[in-house]
């Protein structure tokens, strides 16, 4: 392959790069805890959206069970959104390391 040819490469590639990370921004993914009972949203700019507790959970005699809950829906969401990330630049950088990427 020329110089010529691994420019070109190298464009499409920040070209596909720039596209996913727009994407990304407009992704949600939702985590849960409690079998569904505590469910939060996340943005693929990592930030909440949305917390649902269905009302049976709430028990003002076990606060912390249902502060748990709501700690664990959060960072499921958060992880499905960075491994949701991370798996669409990967398809895109053929898993090639790249700086300040995710």
């Amino acid at each position: 392959m020329n110089m010529q040819q691994m420019m070109k490469q190298a464009q499409k590639m920040q070209l596909q790069m720039a596209r996913t990370q727009e994407e990304l921004k407009t992704l949600e993914m939702e985590g849960s805890a409690g079998g569904g009972m505590v469910k939060a949203v996340a943005s693929g700019e990592g930030r909440i959206l949305s917390v649902t507790i269905n009302p049976d959970v709430v028990d003002p005699e076990d606060v912390d069970l249902l502060q748990d809950m709501v700690l664990a829906a959060v960072n499921d969401a958060l992880t499905r959104i960075a491994e949701e990330s991370a798996r669409r630049m990967d398809a895109v950088t053929g898993g090639m390391k790249i700086p300040g990427m995710r």
